[in-house]
């Protein structure tokens, strides 16, 4: 055998899975996030059936971020736009998104193509209208108050979005 047939592969994984135990768990999670450079011009797509936690992931990352005030789900607005110094962010719902051509209505290809974060709740509502991901991140309820967070990297920045711990 070689010595090159003796080493192990080296894998670069796309794929991560955390438990977040409590609500407070998943708060330190989206506040480790928060402090990623990757994460400023990043798309997290966020899914998961009704309350597996999406909003409240978004909530506590916006918090992290920097955002005060009311952070109020765009579940009737479609969009709810935030500004914290140097950063643009735009939060997504597309639970109630039925008719593509509010895509382009609306403006959403340019709020896509602009720098910021962008993170979307329901993406599958939009399917065909939206860019990859970077990061895709589906909440499943375990034992409650216990979530499982399981996430798939679409590209180098969401790769870099992985490693948070």
């Amino acid at each position: 055998m070689s010595r090159i047939d003796s080493h192990a592969p080296i894998v670069e994984t796309d794929h991560a899975s955390h438990l977040w135990a409590s609500e407070e768990e998943t708060r330190a999670w989206a506040s480790r996030l928060a402090q990623q450079p990757a994460l400023r011009n990043a798309f997290i797509a966020l899914q998961g059936e009704l309350g597996a936690g999406k909003t409240t992931l978004v909530r506590h990352l916006l918090r992290a971020l920097g955002v005060s005030g009311r952070i109020k789900s765009p579940s009737y607005a479609v969009v709810e736009p935030y500004q914290v110094p140097g950063l643009a962010i735009w939060h997504f719902d597309f639970y109630r998104f039925n008719d593509p051509r509010e895509w382009e209505d609306a403006g959403f290809r340019e709020l896509f193509a602009s720098p910021g974060l962008k993170l979307a709740e329901w993406p599958e509502n939009a399917q065909g209208a939206l860019p990859v991901p970077d990061l895709v991140i589906v909440l499943r309820l375990a034992d409650e108050p216990s979530r499982r967070a399981d996430m798939a990297a679409h590209s180098t920045t969401g790769r870099a979005l992985l490693g948070v711990r």
